[in-house]
């Protein structure tokens, strides 16, 4: 299976330094590596290369942690020479075995204060990696992956989906490494003395049979919890986007209502989750004390007896705090690692999706030299089965405008979307110059054709930017003349920062009209040999179309160009029109020739006409 390119690569004509989007790029390169695709893996060795591909600062990391708890095991041991041979025997100098042990300590924390630094180098370096890989792979995945998958889980696997991860792929293996030094700490123990250092770890084994237990009990409902998250996201997205719409239909309660029954929703796994660890966390934090409570006993008496010396007592019980950290720390380890688990799993069914639309092996860039488009015998229906193309036949010639009429649900917009491969057909071919749309790159058909569409987005950014989407090294002057074909340079200079003025959210300060001439400027600058026009005049005022058109019609002339219509002035710029119904072709020919030989072309005109 072939992959997305890097985040890191540049588009032809855009300097390394700049973003499409406006602005300058930060320092970060994205990912240095893919995650690994073999599903039988566990989930944390399918995370491993991106861990692997920051070894340095992660190697850095452990190794000074390391460093820092061994230094800290020494430390007891210092203590105990100090008691039994400065204060106790008198044989050494008491201020020098303090400045030893400050010197230690002192050691100590510089290093696991820089060793925390490059811990969270690299967790911060992990989550951005991550989150570049789902973006890249969602860019990558074909249209009717989004047409089921809801936004607001997409957005919530991208953000506390990947923190959960990157928190535990990170911080799981400092925990390792204290266990590590547990062992190194046990081994002080037993030089002390054996039979207490074995009283001490008695608790031990009963220890890990809580933690498997606990880990069983912890994923279910980590799994719930992120899901639930995810939810509530959607929501909060649909009402975001939607809010026109519920505030025109004044359904601000209902929409309150739902999200607060979601919002239960997670209230009541967050609370299951905390009754869960309420359960298990003690067991998992006091079991230690146990064994600190047996080495209280059994090595007071031998203190009492004369066995074991009062340094060694307290550097033994000092040890054992420290082989207890590990431990102490184990049920959030386990609590981490079943939410991890559960947030990777959700993550991979992103990242494991294979896009529909993908490029064959061996295909190659489509140069338009003639613009000679052929749909020929083509079946095609949505993922949902509705069968909406049937034997659908249409030719446009080099050069040639034209006009695909059609009753509302009829196939219109579908067949813009088949031969910018946003979709493949089921059955038949698309075909530009001969070109089979399925042979060539995406990147190079979408290069060559052109899509105005009737309902534009627009980016949060300049209108200079809206405009130069397509081609970020475009100059001032030929962003103005795209506006201008459009017939936008007019109320773009009557703005108060006129083509510096950034938009709001999806353009909504502009009105729809608006929005529409920017759009089609963003397609003109690009300047496809192929056009398509889907109803993109829609929501434009009468006399500011006829402007549009008038400068459409010397841009047209030397291009081919397919105008979804409704209407009469659209139709008007085509030298032909197809009539389209139930899926396939009914007539071709020119509007008068339709108009006196196709009632139902005549019925669906007069039908636009009352609707407009």
């Amino acid at each position: 299976m072939t992959h997305p390119p890097s985040a890191s690569t540049t588009r032809e004509g855009e300097s390394p330094g700049t973003n499409p989007l406006g602005g300058v790029r930060s320092s970060y390169r994205g990912p240095r590596a893919q995650i690994a695709r073999d599903r039988s893996l566990p989930w944390w060795r399918r995370i491993l290369p991106v861990i692997r591909s920051h070894r340095v600062t992660f190697i850095a990391a452990l190794a000074l942690s390391f460093v820092s708890l061994v230094f800290q095991t020494l430390v007891p041991n210092l203590l105990n020479g100090a008691i039994d041979n400065a204060i106790i025997r008198h044989s050494q100098s008491l201020s020098r075995q303090v400045i030893e042990i400050v010197i230690v300590g002192v050691i100590a924390g510089i290093t696991g204060i820089v060793s925390r630094q490059y811990v969270f180098v690299t967790a911060y370096n992990v989550e951005a990696d991550l989150r570049s890989l789902i973006y890249e792979h969602l860019t990558w995945l074909s249209f009717s992956f989004y047409d089921r998958v809801q936004s607001g889980q997409l957005i919530s696997r991208a953000n506390s989906d990947i923190r959960s991860v990157q928190r535990y792929s990170t911080f799981a293996p400092l925990i390792v490494v204290q266990s590590f030094i547990g062992v190194l700490a046990f081994g002080f123990m037993l030089s002390i003395d054996v039979p207490l250092a074995l009283i001490a770890m008695v608790v031990m084994p009963i220890l890990y049979v809580v933690g498997l237990k606990m880990r069983r009990v912890m994923f279910p409902i980590s799994w719930i919890t992120q899901a639930r998250l995810a939810d509530v996201a959607t929501i909060v997205d649909e009402n975001v986007n939607g809010v026109r719409v519920v505030k025109s239909f004044a359904q601000e309660e209902a929409e309150i209502n739902r999200l607060a029954d979601a919002a239960e929703g997670v209230a009541w796994s967050y609370i299951k989750d905390a009754q869960l660890r309420g359960i298990w966390s003690p067991w998992v934090q006091n079991l230690p004390q146990l064994g600190l409570a047996l080495v209280l006993f059994f090595g007071g008496i031998m203190v009492m007896q004369g066995h074991l010396q009062i340094g060694a007592i307290l550097a033994f019980n000092a040890y054992l705090l420290m082989l207890q950290a590990p431990f102490m720390m184990l049920g959030q380890l386990v609590m981490m690692g079943q939410r991890a688990k559960a947030s990777a799993e959700r993550i991979f069914e992103i990242l494991d999706e294979s896009p529909e639309i993908a490029e064959r092996p061996g295909a190659y860039d489509l140069s338009v030299t003639e613009g000679r488009v052929d749909l020929t015998h083509v079946d095609f229906a949505y993922a949902n089965g509705a069968s909406i193309l049937r034997d659908f036949d249409a030719h446009l010639e080099p050069g040639e405008t034209v006009a695909l009429v059609g009753r509302t649900g009829s196939g219109k917009s579908t067949v813009a979307r088949l031969i910018t491969r946003f979709y493949d057909v089921t059955a038949g071919s698309v075909t530009i110059d001969g070109h089979d749309v399925r042979d060539v790159t995406l990147a190079s058909l979408r290069d060559q054709v052109g899509v105005v569409l009737d309902e534009p987005f627009l980016f949060s950014i300049s209108i200079r930017d809206n405009i130069a989407y397509g081609r970020p090294s475009a100059t001032a002057e030929e962003v103005e003349a795209a506006a201008r074909a459009a017939n936008a340079h007019d109320f773009i200079t009557r703005l108060p920062e006129g083509y510096d003025t950034v938009v709001g959210e999806r353009g909504y300060t502009l009105s729809g009209g608006q929005r529409q001439r920017i759009a089609i400027a963003r397609t003109l600058l690009v300047n496809p040999p192929i056009l398509i026009l889907d109803d993109a005049t829609s929501a434009i005022d009468v006399h500011v179309e006829a402007g549009i058109y008038e400068a459409l019609r010397h841009l047209l002339a030397t291009r081919t160009t397919l105008v979804i219509a409704h209407r009469m002035s659209t139709i008007a710029l085509a030298q032909r029109v197809i009539l389209l119904d139930d899926g396939h072709v009914i007539a071709t020919g020119t509007h008068d020739e339709l108009l006196a030989s196709t009632p139902l072309y005549s019925e669906i005109l007069a039908q636009t006409t009352r609707n407009a």
